[in-house]
This record gives structure tokens, C-alpha cells and sequence, in this order.
């Protein structure tokens, strides 16, 4: 039977414990971070530092991306048309989904490299489907990234998010598209007051 991959896992990186598994981190996280941090050597030789920046940029940039939806028409307000900032609106929300998507592989990768064993949840089989899987371990870090686990906990639960949190698609607004945005319990989508 082969390694187990979990749902969200980034295209070209190898399965955890594979003989390329580190090099294809590393080169995948570099691809992640700023380009100075190339300069750095340190980084290439220890994998988990160049990881845990990596996973504070990440992070970084996805509240970046809420910070400036949610402040985009008040900033460009006057400035540009109306219709120019609905179409930066979409941009942001286009983006924002796509960092929390990057967030949550560089936290799977990380978790890896620091040599969590990832494992499809009790009573599936390795084949089954990303909904219906959950990685070991998907409280290792409170209050960050759990995305690896939440949302098949949140669809498996019946829509609620697992153990009261919001699964970090919908902190990052991927569900709704944009930066901020939560679902409540009626399935609409609201802007998250904890966030603004």
C-alpha cells in the first residue's frame, strides 16, 4: 500500500517519506516565500525553518488579502469607478481563496516534515474521497491552520465547522470568495465580525 496523501497536498511535491519527499518540499516552499529568502542557505539545509516562515507568510498574506477587501472601497472610493472596484473586489476574492489554498498546503507540508503521519479517517479505505478523510493529529497547532481535517469534519458533521472552529477556507473566504467571509448557519454568507 502506498503513502498516504492528504486532500489539499501540493501538486509536485512527493508523498511524506518518499526519497524526494524533502527536496520537493523545499523547492515547492521556495516557491511559496519572498525570492530572497533563495539567498539563504540555512533555509535549504533545515526544511522545517524554511517551513515555518513559510507558513507565517502564508499566513500573512491571506490576512492581507482580508485586510484589503475589506477596506477596498473606502481606499478607492473617488478614486476609481465603481465597476473598477467591484472588479478589484473580485480580484481579491479570486486571490483570497487561492492563498487560503497555498496556507493549507504549506501547513500539510510543514506537518510532514516535522513527521506527522497523515492517515484517512477510521472505517475508510485509503482510496476514499477527500471528504471522507482526516489527517492524525489535526489539533497540533491551535488557533492556525487545521485545514488539512476541518472541512471534511465540518461536511461530515453536517455543514458545522469541526470542534467550534471555522475550517480555514472559510476564515479565508474561499466558500464565499472573498477575504473575511464566514457561512452562519442558514448558509449565506456573512462578513466575519471578528475579523474586521
Amino acid at each position: 500500500m502506498g503513502t498516504y496523501i492528504p486532500p489539499g497536498w501540493p501538486a509536485g511535491v512527493h508523498p511524506p517519506g518518499s526519497e524526494e519527499f524533502e527536496s520537493t518540499a523545499v523547492g515547492w516552499l521556495l516557491d511559496v516565500v519572498p525570492p530572497d529568502y533563495r539567498l539563504h542557505g540555512v533555509l535549504r539545509r533545515y526544511p522545517i525553518a524554511l517551513a515555518t516562515m513559510a507558513r507565517h507568510h502564508s499566513k500573512a498574506c491571506v490576512e492581507g488579502a482580508r485586510e484589503g477587501y475589506r477596506t477596498a472601497r473606502t481606499e478607492l472610493a473617488g478614486v476609481l469607478p465603481p465597476h473598477a472596484v467591484d472588479t478589484v473586489l473580485a480580484a481579491y476574492r479570486k486571490e483570497g481563496a487561492r492563498l487560503a489554498e497555498t496556507a493549507l498546503a504549506v501547513d500539510l507540508v510543514e506537518r510532514a516534515l516535522r513527521g506527522e503521519v497523515f492517515t484517512p479517517q477510521m472505517g475508510q479505505s485509503p482510496a476514499a474521497g477527500p471528504e471522507d478523510v482526516e489527517p492524525e493529529a489535526a489539533e497540533h497547532r491551535p488557533g492556525e491552520a487545521k485545514a488539512a481535517g476541518a472541512r471534511r469534519e465540518r461536511k461530515a458533521s453536517g455543514g458545522k465547522a469541526a470542534r467550534g472552529k471555522a475550517a480555514p477556507e472559510e476564515k479565508a473566504g474561499a466558500e464565499e470568495g472573498r477575504p473575511g467571509a464566514r457561512r452562519n448557519s442558514a448558509g449565506r454568507g456573512r462578513s466575519d465580525p471578528a475579523r474586521t
